[in-house]
């Protein structure tokens, strides 16, 4: 009996398999014979097949590997009846790929579904889904998988290229990209971005050094949903950036221009005007900046909720109290290293911004208990402050902060070299100290001794506390508040002692490399 004519007009060759009855034992393979004059050779192992038989046999078994399925946890096979050894039920992944490349899963979930799936996947792992098959491509690449992007582990391979082909592939969908530290992208990409993904609420530049005030130009011009706009480092950006801003992403609400020391009094006056609705500015390092920058800020940003001037050194005391009276939703304000402050800018606080939790007012080297003492009284939601190098603070403003704010949850005294235990010890026995305190500062502080650890025996949320060069505290000490509260971690360093100068006045007190130096 001869097989139909195929299409081409040949025909196929009728091939039959002869099935044993089950009776039949299959005959076992000939032993090979030893060579005349010889011995018979062991080898240790099975003869093998020929290389040609095995590889046709390995090509065969792929390919029924990939017309059947493949189950978790045992080989790609026809699945047998269960035993009554093993579980009724298996969890498994059937692709069963056919020509037409639809999975079972795909067959069974509506596209909707697989997109909701698809949502929660980070972007590596869409990356390898893209891979499996051409319906999951499509699906892992559709824009609406791609509406928050951080490409901050992959900054060294993006390039101009790369943000182009994402904008043009997650389109309106796109609503959170951070390009953190890609110094690749340039004015001409952003704008390619801008114009392809006019819904972007959440920007992250920091770290593009080669953009200019034309990607501002591109972001007022394509992108007026724009809400959270990063431009730390972003050197080249001046004034001109601000006002575009102004006019085209008059919905800020967050906008960080630290070490943009180009910024200047004027840009913050075009900022503030469009964008009245800010509510946190970063302006860490903008050394161009004086109190007219701080007034203009005060009269039109009356939802200001975090302020950072850190390293603003031009700012006085006029400027912050200024701040104070115009920003009373003011939560978070940083003032470190501006060395120009006074107790004024403290008073100016208490007395308008109740609402403050966080003040970072390190290396104010003329802040005193007195302005402190009005703070705490009337800043009572405070949870964290950074006092470090003001040297000029006693215990009595921890006496203060032990019994006016309750919420204080971490403390910096590093370099306030006149705090001791007493004041420790005030801290530690309140209720913040029992409740609420997690880190706690001492580098440098010269009068604190083990007592202050024994007193921190009280902290039982402690979590952190920081003794270096605390030339008063031992080893003993520290193993001691460690056997009591086992989680705290201690950052501890022990310099060496001083040698005592020598007796003889005519002995050369400095070496000769010093000398020379």
């Amino acid at each position: 009996m001869q097989a139909p004519p195929t299409s081409s007009g040949s025909r196929r060759r009728r091939v039959t398999c002869r099935r044993l009855p089950q009776s039949a034992k299959v005959p076992p393979p000939p032993r090979s014979r030893a060579p005349q004059g010889g011995r018979r050779l062991s080898l240790g192992f099975s003869p093998r097949l020929p290389r040609s038989l095995a590889g046709r046999r390995a090509r065969a078994e792929r390919r029924s590997r990939r017309r059947f399925s493949w189950l978790v946890g045992r080989p790609a096979s026809r699945a047998a009846p269960s035993s009554p050894g093993q579980p009724a039920a298996r969890y498994c992944l059937t692709m069963a790929l056919s020509n037409d490349d639809e999975a079972l899963i795909n067959r069974k979930l509506p596209k909707e579904l697989l997109l909701r799936i698809f949502s929660f996947l980070d972007v590596i792992t869409l990356c390898r889904c893209a891979q499996v098959s051409k319906s999951w491509n499509v699906l892992a690449l559709d824009g609406s998988n791609w509406q928050r992007i951080d490409l901050f582990n992959f900054q060294t391979d993006v390039e101009g290229r790369v943000l182009e082909n994402i904008s043009k592939r997650c389109g309106g969908f796109l609503r959170q990209l951070s390009l953190r530290g890609c110094l690749g992208v340039g004015d001409t990409s952003l704008k390619t971005f801008a114009q392809n993904c006019r819904n972007i609420e959440h920007l992250n530049l920091n770290g593009c050094t080669k953009i200019t005030d034309s990607t501002c130009f591109s972001l007022s011009k394509f992108c007026p949903r724009l809400k959270h706009l990063d431009l730390t480092s972003c050197i080249s950006i001046t004034n001109n950036s601000l006002r575009s801003l102004s006019e085209g992403c008059q919905n800020l609400e967050l906008l960080n221009l630290s070490w943009c020391d180009q910024i200047t009094k004027d840009g913050i006056e075009a900022l503030v005007k469009g964008c009245n609705g800010l509510k946190a500015l970063f302006l860490r390092g903008c050394t161009q900046l004086v109190d007219e920058a701080l007034h203009h800020i005060e009269t039109h940003c009356h939802e200001l909720v975090i302020l950072n001037l850190q390293s603003c050194m031009q700012i006085s005391d006029e400027g912050i109290a200024g701040i104070c009276r115009g920003c009373h939703q003011l939560q978070s304000l940083c003032v470190s290293g501006c060395t120009n402050l006074t107790d004024a800018s403290l008073v100016a606080l208490g007395l308008n911004c109740p609402r403050l939790k966080i003040l970072e007012a390190a290396r104010c080297s003329h802040l005193t208990d007195a302005g402190f003492a009005l703070l705490a009284r009337n800043c009572r939601e405070l949870e964290k402050m950074d006092l470090e190098e003001c040297v000029l603070i006693t215990d009595n403003t921890l006496i203060q902060l032990s019994i006016h704010c309750p919420k204080l949850q971490a403390l910096s005294l590093s370099h306030c070299e006149l705090i001791t235990d007493d004041g420790i010890l005030h801290l530690s026995s309140s209720t913040c100290g029992h409740e609420r305190l997690q880190v706690l500062e001492l580098d440098n502080c010269l009068l604190i001794t083990d007592v202050t650890l024994e007193h921190l025996e009280n902290c039982h949320n402690l979590e952190r506390i920081e003794l270096y060069d605390c030339q008063q505290v031992t080893r003993a000490g520290i193993k001691r508040i460690r056997a009591h509260l086992p989680d705290v971690k201690v950052h501890a360093y022990f310099a060496p002692v001083t040698p005592p100068p020598s007796v003889g006045g005519t002995r050369q007190q400095l070496c000769r490399c010093c000398i020379i130096l």
